[in-house]
């Protein structure tokens, strides 16, 4: 098939607009947080940069962004590794046991259902029931609430996995003497590591940058990077420079993790399209 010049021109186009639209905005930040506060007032341009806002952020001594990046990275490992294991079981016993199949549509149903509702709808209880047990303003009671919200997406990649691996891989095990148990661990699940990556990835990513829940759950010792940055616009004063310097920080490790998982990212979302 043949496609004429003038296609080819638009799809090239359709891409660099939406490069631009991506790159811009980020480049326009790393701008701004090498300038001092009077250049960005001023709208200074062309400008001498300046690491000072940098300092700032992770050596002022006013700064809690050491402290709060412990606390998301924290949070978002510890809920990652929680989703894997209970989405990877959850998904293996869903594709692979014998369930009713009004049980398991009822389920996955339900989990679809769950994953549309807007997280922040779900603030309002979780505010009185941790106020009542005590979970408020701790990272245990946070780490919860990051598990809830990543589970379904991750029980959806891995049945997606667990979907394109032959059942007779497990039966040949199991005639060789394995155990079910032991035919997971050894057979099944290390044909599942793209899809395992890839959840794990995303999981971690939508933690470690989830702002709506944090903002309500968590008070200044707790606080995560998202909330962290928003405080840097305060009643009176907006320190631009040192917001801009706390939003390229966090999000370099989002973008390594995006950058080195990317192709696994692809092949566990496209799992299953094509046979």
């Amino acid at each position: 098939m043949v496609r004429s010049p003038w296609k080819i021109f638009g799809i090239w186009l359709l891409v660099v607009v939406a490069l631009v639209g991506v790159v811009a905005p980020f480049i326009w930040i790393v701008g701004v947080s090498l300038k001092y506060q009077i250049q960005i007032l001023m709208a200074q341009f062309p400008f001498d940069p300046t690491w000072f806002n940098y300092r700032e952020v992770l050596f002022g001594k006013s700064s809690e962004f050491l402290l709060n990046a412990r606390n998301s990275l924290i949070v978002a490992l510890i809920s990652t590794a929680c989703v894997l294991v209970v989405g990877t079981l959850a998904a293996y016993s869903l594709s692979w046991r014998r369930w009713s199949p009004l049980f398991s549509s009822v389920f996955l149903a339900w989990t679809l259902i769950f994953n549309i509702i807007p997280p922040i709808t779900l603030v309002g209880p979780w505010f009185l029931i941790f106020r009542e047990l005590g979970l408020y303003n701790t990272l245990f009671g946070l780490t919860l609430t990051h598990i809830v919200i990543n589970l379904p997406m991750t029980i959806w990649l891995m049945m997606t996995a667990f979907g394109n691996i032959p059942r007779e891989l497990e039966q040949a095990a199991i005639i060789d003497g394995c155990r079910r148990t032991t035919a997971f661990r050894r057979v099944l699940l290390p044909l599942t590591t793209p899809g395992l990556i890839a959840s794990g990835l995303l999981a971690f990513v939508f933690s470690w940058s989830e702002f709506g829940i944090a903002l309500n759950l968590t008070a200044t010792e707790t606080m995560t990077i998202p909330v962290a940055i928003a405080n840097y616009a305060g009643q009176y004063e907006i320190r631009h420079g040192e917001m801009a310097a706390a939003s390229v920080l966090s999000a370099v490790p989002a973008i390594i993790l995006m950058f080195v998982g990317q192709k696994f990212i692809v092949r566990g979302l496209t799992a299953g399209a094509v046979k």
